[in-house]
């Protein structure tokens, strides 16, 4: 058995304890120097909070192990395929690796496939399900808020 398909088992082997508290069959391991610093189970069920995927709480646990948000050299092995919301996430922390055990066609027929939503957003702005627009509001006393936090950064360092 290779070091990934470990790793991958215990993501679902996550996943089936998380079915037996009530919640969603998804469990996420981060790896990181061929280590397992921390891992993570969809907990929408028990926090009401919609971003609460077995992705995202491990890599939240990763980066308080580590002390950064900075997740580079870390890998993520997740029991389902990662959300457009979890990847966005992992790519984001600078993780560089991303497996799945079961794909959006084996979720499809339960409800747990997000082919829809990886669609739906390849779409141009406009023609998405969900209205996006930009408004460039600016505040008078601050017109450029970018530029603050990069000056406030410059003074912490």
């Amino acid at each position: 058995m290779t070091n990934e398909d470990r790793y991958l088992r215990q993501a679902i082997a996550l996943a089936r304890a998380n079915i037996e508290q009530g919640g969603r069959p998804f469990g996420a391991v981060v790896v990181r120097d061929d280590a397992v610093i921390a891992t993570g189970v969809n907990e929408i069920h028990a926090t009401n909070d919609p971003t609460a995927h077995a992705e995202l709480t491990a890599l939240r646990a990763a980066s308080r192990h580590l002390g950064s948000p900075d997740l580079s050299g870390c890998s993520v092995y997740a029991s389902g395929h990662p959300c457009p919301m979890c990847m966005a996430a992992m790519h984001m922390a600078g993780v560089r690796k991303v497996a799945y055990a079961y794909g959006n066609e084996d979720g499809a027929p339960f409800g747990l496939s997000t082919a829809a939503v990886y669609e739906d957003l390849a779409k141009p702005f406009a023609e998405q399900s969900m209205a996006i627009c930009h408004l460039p509001v600016r505040m008078p006393d601050h017109p450029d808020l970018y530029a603050e936090w990069a000056q406030a950064r410059s003074k912490q360092a």
